[in-house]
């Protein structure tokens, strides 16, 4: 806890004061603290609420790859669920991708986050780490300087500060980084115009692949999370409350629009979480803002039909650790000027396949050009090889 001298905030430090702990801020902190960078991880969250958060789980082979490497993939490989097929359903026909055997051939490990942040944090705390939970960071000051600092709200409300030589925003789309970015900063935002109603279901899976179901009624998908639990999308009106549907009716519309009848029933079960998300993108550019660095949400937001966020950010931690390692360790900032262009790229790639994948799922009031837009794509994707490469090679790439 932090002690307060004449009623004003005691002043502690590290080298990179991380703000979040969820993948970024974990891998980003694990990686330093292993090249003996000191750094401390301030989240506003208990441990219990972090741990617990059910976030999706499809990680990419390169993600696992990331894991690996550093000795942090021993939970998803003991439990985490190999998938490598995705079927999509219309009103008219049905047909499989085995996305394995396609492109550059990969599958996706199917782990959710909840459980990666919870073996990311006992790593992290077991070899020393430190994390202030519910240590809320308010304001990131002087990021232009040699010495940037974090305001902070401490556990028992007493106001804390934390001085360090970089200040990581890991922290998401509404935390202190990017309300500390000056005014040079530039946010590119899109609105698909579609939303979810997101479900998870004590139920076990009704087909072995991922389902993305077209249905005039709207987007139905189908993703499987263990042996007995299946996440659920129903395309929704937006702005619809997550209990303005019953389990009954939501159970009727993901038979109606995943075609149950022609292609066999659903196995249900009660409906254990749901809560509504609205499909948006958004993008900060540059990452850097001198000794401010942004990675995963707090970098970039991508809509959730092609599982890029966790991903992602993991990629980004382990190219801001190495960088930061360089310049603290050797004085070499070449990798730290680098870090916001070579992000980027990855982030505007995924954002594209996105934005792609969004159109082609979903109805929207655009009329019958866009509905004849959609079976094109989806007739190109069913028939072309070469389509179906690129889909693959996408769809499991970052």
């Amino acid at each position: 806890m932090t002690k307060t001298l004449n009623g004003r905030a005691a002043r502690e430090s590290a080298d990179v004061v991380i703000l979040g702990a969820g993948p970024a801020g974990l891998v980003l902190g694990i990686l330093l603290q292993a090249t003996g960078v000191d750094c401390v991880i301030l989240e506003r969250s208990s441990r219990a609420r972090v741990e617990s958060r059910a976030r999706a789980g499809f990680l990419v082979p390169n993600t696992v790859r990331i894991l690996e490497r550093h000795g942090l993939a021993e939970g998803l490989k003991s439990r985490g669920q190999l998938h490598g097929s995705c079927e999509f359903r219309t009103e008219e026909l049905r047909f499989r991708l085995d996305y394995k055997n396609l492109g550059n051939g990969g599958q996706h490990t199917v782990y959710p986050q909840q459980n990666l942040v919870t073996d990311l944090v006992a790593h992290f705390l077991g070899a020393g780490g430190r994390i202030r939970w519910e240590t809320e960071a308010l304001g990131v000051l002087d990021a232009e300087g040699e010495r940037p600092y974090v305001t902070t709200r401490e556990e028992d409300g007493r106001p804390g500060r934390w001085d360090g030589r970089f200040v990581a925003g890991c922290d998401g789309r509404w935390g202190a980084a990017r309300r500390s970015l000056p005014a040079g900063a530039v946010r590119h935002h899109h609105d698909h115009g579609v939303s979810w109603l997101g479900l998870l279901a004590e139920a076990p899976p009704s087909l072995d692949a991922v389902g993305y179901a077209l249905h005039g009624r709207g987007f139905a998908g189908h993703m499987a999370r263990g042996p007995q639990i299946t996440r659920y999308y129903l395309q929704c009106p937006r702005g619809m409350r997550p209990d303005a549907w019953s389990e009954e009716r939501i159970w009727a519309e993901l038979a109606l629009r995943m075609g149950a009848e022609r292609h066999g029933p659903l196995t249900e079960g009660p409906i254990l979480e749901r809560g509504t998300v609205d499909l948006e993108c958004d993008v900060v550019e540059p990452l850097r803002h001198g000794s401010l660095l942004l990675a995963g949400d707090a970098a970039s937001l991508t809509a959730p039909a092609a599982a890029k966020g966790a991903n992602l950010a993991v990629l980004e931690a382990e190219l801001l650790a190495g960088a930061l390692t360089e310049v603290l360790t050797r004085g070499d900032s070449g990798a730290l000027d680098r870090y916001s262009a070579q992000c980027l790229a990855h982030i505007w790639r995924a954002q594209e396949f996105t934005a792609w994948m969004t159109r082609l799922l979903h109805a929207t009031p655009d009329g019958p050009f866009h509905g004849s837009l959609r079976r094109a794509r989806l007739e190109s994707l069913r028939t072309s090889r070469s389509h179906q490469d690129w889909f693959a090679e996408n769809y499991v790439g970052v």
